[in-house]
């Protein structure tokens, strides 16, 4: 049976659908002044064994995190040109907060021609649970060799690229994403050191690599909306897929083994299950 056709046909109707209650606000135009650029030190914590709870919230432009801060918690920068965009840094114990300043936005902001909201900072590799809540914004984040026991984002209509190149140091009992239309890679998956990982989605492109190092089992549930999603487990790891999807195609390369809706990667060692649950789209099965 041909499920493109009908596919196709529910598709255009639920746009339809949808533009009938969708009321769309054009690019504000925001009043900008010179370029400030804030530095942010955040001094480590008394007791550095104890978990730090870190916080960022951050609305829209680039926001970088990476390893590599000396003798603090949090050091960089925040460069921005709309005076209330002003970071803010609040501590309690080992609860931080670097909050970006509030703006009253009645529609999207044109960052790209001339709003300048840039975070770059540098983490310290403390045990440390992290939250991170963005809004549309340009993520990039290096987090091999932290100390990250729990790591939670949640962003709009993001831009994402996030990497584990080393080990995790800590065992991270959570992973928890949760995107909307998004364009968002995840990478070297194994050196998180995870043992549960969810990720939620709207329509998007989605790509999650389990390279690295897997060292112990590792569960992952993902949920998406109409999207295109590629999972890459390299050969030799153990690995099981369970598939959940209406109008959807799946499609397996390299040493996977496909019965009915359930795909096995063959190997030794920890074993990574996956469940993938799509109302449409694309899934696609890598082991490059």
């Amino acid at each position: 049976m041909n499920r493109k056709p009908i596919f196709i046909a529910i598709l255009v109707l639920a746009l339809v659908t949808m533009a009938c209650g969708i009321n769309i606000d054009l690019p504000q135009d925001v009043k900008t002044g010179p370029t400030q650029t804030d530095e942010i030190n955040v001094p480590l914590p008394d007791d550095t064994q104890v978990v730090t709870d870190l916080s960022l919230t951050f609305g829209g432009g680039n926001l970088e995190l990476a390893p590599g801060a000396e003798g603090a918690l949090v050091s960089g920068s925040a460069s921005y040109n709309v005076a209330d965009f002003k970071p803010k840094v609040t501590t309690s114990g080992n609860v931080v907060k670097i909050e970006q300043g509030n703006y009253n936005l009645r529609g999207v902001p044109n960052f790209k021609d001339k709003v300048i909201n840039d975070w770059n900072l540098k983490l310290a590799g403390v045990p440390t649970d992290l939250r991170i809540n963005a809004g549309a914004y340009s993520g990039n984040y290096e987090f091999g060799g932290l100390s990250l026991q729990r790591l939670t984002i949640s962003d709009g209509a993001a831009d994402v690229n996030l990497a584990f190149s080393e080990l995790n140091q800590s065992e991270m009992s959570v992973f928890e994403y949760n995107t909307g239309a998004s364009n968002v890679t995840l990478e070297g998956l194994a050196n998180a050191n995870i043992d549960t990982l969810t990720f939620r989605s709207g329509a998007g492109t989605y790509k999650l690599d389990f390279s690295g190092t897997l060292q112990r089992d590792m569960t992952v549930d993902i949920e998406s909306g109409m999207s295109t999603i590629t999972i890459i487990v390299p050969e030799g790891f153990s690995a099981r897929v369970e598939f959940d999807g209406g109008l959807s195609n799946v499609s397996a390369s390299g040493a996977w083994e496909e019965s009915g809706s359930t795909y096995t990667l063959a190997g030794s060692g920890p074993t990574i299950k996956i469940l993938v649950t799509m109302a449409a789209g694309n899934l696609d099965l890598r082991t490059e």
